[in-house]
């Protein structure tokens, strides 16, 4: 270590003091550990710049490396400059005039750099120049591991991460690790909880500039990426890529765990936790769980009774965007989901999915305590009522609960005794629109229930779904007092007055 003591004296501007510079500096950085040296206070002059040397010199275990030699004098200087030019509305303090100058500029508000081909203005020349480029389409920064340029060298710096790996922006108070500077700011928002955009038309906020930008557009109405295929427009530049795939038919999220695959992501993440089952968003305020922070954020809705989704054509309000979109399909009579087997359309695209598993027989909801499969997750979750004997449905007029809402809104016009369905071709009046339906069929003699395993058909599905037991042997009403079984509920409740000895007739 012979020159950790040494003393290094900078001689007279005749020796070129930036090469003496440079080469002490590098002499220290071979020794491959962090010294601080003295150096004799002597002004040099370098293009006519009279400068005095700082006394220490802090050099680090890892050299800082340069393209050209002109960059690396320039380095130099900043161990060495003093920064005598302080600015005059803040505390900081500039090694010279002229950037003191330039960085005064921002707190004037001063923009003097005008783009000649659009309005923009800038505060320093070098903005300007990087904008022009936006017009001229050059882009001098090209990677020299693949064929990107770029426009403007912090672009091309933060790509080359993309090779690298690099992720030098650390989060404090986790483990985490990005590769650009507002990527790390944006995260730190999640620990913060500061949403600093806020929008000027209602009281949300956003902790990304981004999501205002989205958000103002439900206020705005503006959609301005259209379809290059149909006269669809679309607010978002993510939603038209997505429709684009209704044409193509592209299914290009795959899902790890089978061969299914899916026009969008979010999608495959909604498929994904069929396989994995985890529901990591829990309601606090009830026991329902869900797999989507969406939905979790939907659900939480129905306690709030928040409906920040107005139609925009009447005053009707949603608790999701969802559900707008598709009211107002009943405005313009829009049915843009069409099923491949039959041709028939539908204003939703669940409703198209339920629909073409008419087709296709697929039951992808089991229940976990039997082998009973569904084509609906909603028949699943009133068939597990079946098992556990829940009765979510109250009548608010008396103490009768139900395990479905359509038995409560029948059992409630037992209170009201209201029947607005009125049959036109008798005198014939309903409380239930799906018992209206059911009737005006006597008159016509439609019979759309058809059984697959013969050609009987129903007028009602539920005289079908009873049928179909001839065929399967189910008998799904148990006796509690006895081993037996009936497929008819009626026949259930005629054997337990053998039991009761309740007059049979």
């Amino acid at each position: 270590m012979e020159y950790a003591n040494e003393e290094i004296i900078i001689p007279d501007e005749s020796d070129y003091p930036q090469n003496i510079l440079r080469k002490s500096l590098y002499e220290k950085v071979e020794l491959n550990f962090k010294e601080e040296i003295e150096v004799k206070e002597e002004p040099i002059n370098i293009k006519g710049v009279e400068i005095n040397i700082a006394k220490e010199i802090v050099i680090y275990d890892e050299p800082i490396a340069f393209r050209c030699e002109s960059n690396l004098v320039k380095h130099e200087l900043t161990h060495i400059e003093e920064k005598s030019y302080q600015c005059s509305i803040c505390d900081k303090r500039i090694s010279k005039n002229c950037l003191l100058q330039k960085h005064e500029i921002v707190h004037l508000g001063e923009k003097p750099y005008k783009c000649s081909q659009c309005d923009k203005t800038f505060t320093c020349k070098s903005s300007l120049v990087m904008h022009q480029r936006v017009h001229t389409g050059e882009k001098p920064y090209p990677c020299s591991l693949c064929d990107n340029t770029f426009s403007n060298k912090h672009n091309l710096i933060r790509h080359q991460r993309t090779h690298t790996g690099e992720k030098p922006y650390q989060c404090s108070q986790c483990d985490k690790a990005f590769s650009h500077e507002h990527q790390l700011i944006q995260h730190q928002r999640t620990h913060t909880g500061d949403k600093p955009y806020q929008c000027s038309q209602c009281d949300k906020a956003y902790s990304q500039n981004s999501n205002l930008t989205r958000h103002q557009k439900v206020h705005t109405g503006e959609k301005p990426y259209q379809c290059s295929q149909c006269d669809k427009t679309f607010s978002h530049k993510q939603g038209l890529i997505q429709h684009q795939s209704t044409h193509t038919g592209e299914k290009s999220y795959q899902c790890s765990h089978c061969d299914k695959a899916f026009l969008r992501n979010s999608y495959l993440i909604r498929h994904q936790s069929t396989h994995t089952g985890e529901k990591s968003y829990q309601c606090g305020q009830c026991d329902e769980a869900f797999s989507l922070k969406r939905n979790f954020t939907s659900h939480q809705r129905t306690h709030t009774g928040e409906k920040p989704y107005q139609c925009s054509q009447c005053d009707m309000c949603f608790s999701n965007n969802s559900t707008r979109i598709s009211h107002q399909r009943t405005h313009i009579g829009e049915k843009p989901y069409q099923c491949s087997y039959c041709g028939k359309s539908f204003s939703r695209k669940w409703e198209l999915i339920q629909h073409q598993r008419t087709h296709t027989g697929d039951n992808p909801y089991q229940c976990s305590q039997c082998d009973k499969t569904f084509s609906r997750n909603s028949y699943l979750i009133r068939h597990q009522r079946t098992h556990t004997g829940e009765k979510t449905y109250k009548c608010s007029q008396c103490d009768k609960a139900f395990s479905r809402n359509s038995y409560l809104i029948r059992h409630q016009s037992t209170h009201t005794g209201e029947k607005p369905y009125q049959c036109s071709q008798c005198d014939e009046a309903f409380s239930l629109k799906s018992n209206f339906t059911s009737h005006q069929r006597t008159h016509t003699g439609e019979k759309p229930y058809q059984c697959s395993q013969c050609n009987k058909t129903f007028s009602q599905n539920s005289y079908l779904i009873r049928h179909q037991r001839t065929h399967t042997g189910e008998k799904p009403y148990q006796c509690s007092q006895c081993d037996k079984a009936f497929s008819l509920n009626s026949n259930l409740i005629r054997h337990q007055k053998t039991h009761t000895g309740e007059n049979n007739i």
